[in-house]
């Protein structure tokens, strides 16, 4: 059976699932029924100083929601943890005796000052804590004074107080990125030159949600009127896919821990993140959609999943798929795709036909012999993916990779055996060897 263990920065758990640092963390009840129900460790709900932080009291979080009613993407404009420091730092204490093999870590955000955070440093390590994140990703409200995301979007920032916190304190210091900014590698580098022992990603993006048609009122509000706010859920995922896989293989902080967030749900979302880098991964809005027990889904399937795959430890699965992501210029361009449509599986609702002819490459029939019939035309076909993706059945229309040497009908070509990348092909002016 696979072992779903980690060690994470000597962090430990029994497995890589946490709850990531918000609602569902914010107090001893909650954290307590979420290791009861199998979660592998939390990140406490960001603590910080004295006198607390002020929540409306009124709406904080609204949904994108599917035709179905599926939550696809999840706002919130609520702030860090408005009970009294001492609060969180004895209950915080009380559930790490509790469960000692859970990991605990201790999301943290101060003003950017260094004597607030060598006060601070030294009440959280007392508790017992395995590790503390700072938070440097929160987009509404903190920011506007200075701190989260005003912190995460200045690389010299992030870089001081890393300094200040490694030097202040002996726990792990896990960085949290934020993913308003243009290029995550930069704070990211500021991070491991700070000392940093991790990064975790991403923190929620600046989003509105709409607008009431009635009252032509931004929603939610509250009083009549609404803040921006931090956007999650499945609809961010691939979007934190791109930036962990950025950091992972970036010359410069290639190795370094990460820990996957954003939109995770179900084990096959975990695996992404793993085998795009992450040594753990956190998850906020699949636990206040569904509950605390949908862990025990994610544990169960993703070990089924290494026993299938022969792969004995998530170790030996973090990272497994870096080495595939490329950047565009040095994609193989003599590969050649084909789209395949399966008629026994074809339920002939037309939407290949329709996006194929509509907004692509008029690559698919309509009829055949009079009928209704929908078929590839290769001469025409790109391998472009479209059709494939609008499918509503599960592998009707697959790509199909020519092999070395067979004729591509679209040009009339054979298929080169040799790859060529953007770099030396003959179209670009700029090409190695030009």
């Amino acid at each position: 059976m696979a072992d779903l263990s980690i060690d994470f920065v000597g962090i430990k758990s029994p497995n890589p699932f946490w709850l990531a640092s918000a609602p569902p963390t914010d107090k001893a009840v909650n954290v307590l029924r979420a290791f009861e129900a199998g979660w592998g460790g939390v990140v406490w709900k960001t603590l910080g100083e004295d006198p607390p932080v002020v929540n409306v009291h009124g709406p904080r979080y609204s949904a994108l929601l599917s035709p179905d009613r599926q939550v696809m993407g999840f706002n919130n404009i609520e702030l860090i943890s408005d009970r009294p420091l001492a609060t969180n730092l004895r209950e915080i204490r009380e559930v790490k005796r509790a469960f000692p093999d859970r990991a605990m870590v201790v999301s943290l955000m101060v003003p950017c000052e260094e004597a607030s955070w060598k006060a601070i440093l030294p009440q959280v390590e007392d508790t017992g804590a395995d590790g503390i994140e700072l938070n440097f990703g929160c987009p509404h409200g903190m920011s506007e004074r200075g701190m989260g995301a005003a912190v995460g979007q200045v690389p010299e920032y992030i870089q001081m107080v890393t300094e200040w916190c490694k030097h202040y304190s002996k726990l792990p210091v896990i960085v949290k990125l934020t993913p308003n900014i243009t290029d995550v590698r930069y704070p990211a580098r500021a991070a491991k030159k700070g000392g940093a022992d991790a990064v975790s990603l991403i923190n929620t993006i600046n989003s509105i949600m709409g607008v009431d048609p009635r009252t032509l009122t931004m929603v939610p509000s509250t009083g009549g009127k609404g803040s921006h706010g931090g956007y999650c859920g499945p609809a961010v995922r691939p979007i934190a896919l791109n930036m962990v896989a950025e950091i992972a293989r970036d010359p410069e902080t290639a190795g370094i821990p990460i820990s996957g967030i954003g939109g995770i749900g179900t084990w096959r979302d975990a695996l992404d993140f793993l085998a795009l880098g992450a040594g753990s991964v956190q998850v906020c809005t699949a636990a206040m959609v569904y509950g605390f027990k949908i862990v025990q889904d994610m544990s169960s399937g993703l070990s089924n999943y290494m026993d299938d795959m022969g792969i004995a430890s998530v170790a030996e699965l973090t990272g497994r798929a870096v080495p595939t992501v490329s950047d565009w210029r040095f994609l193989n361009l003599n590969h050649i795709s084909k789209a395949v449509i399966d008629t026994d599986k074809c339920i002939e609702c037309g939407r290949c036909h329709v996006v194929c002819e509509d907004t692509s490459h008029q690559a698919i029939t309509a009829t055949k012999d009079g009928q209704r019939h929908f078929e590839v035309k290769e001469e025409d076909c790109v391998g472009c993916n479209l059709c494939v993706s609008v499918c509503p059945v599960d592998d009707c229309i697959t790509l199909r990779d020519l092999a070395p040497g067979e004729i591509d009908l679209r040009t009339g070509q054979p298929v080169s055996a040799q790859p060529l990348n953007w770099t030396a092909h003959p179209n670009n002016p700029m090409r190695v060897g030009a």
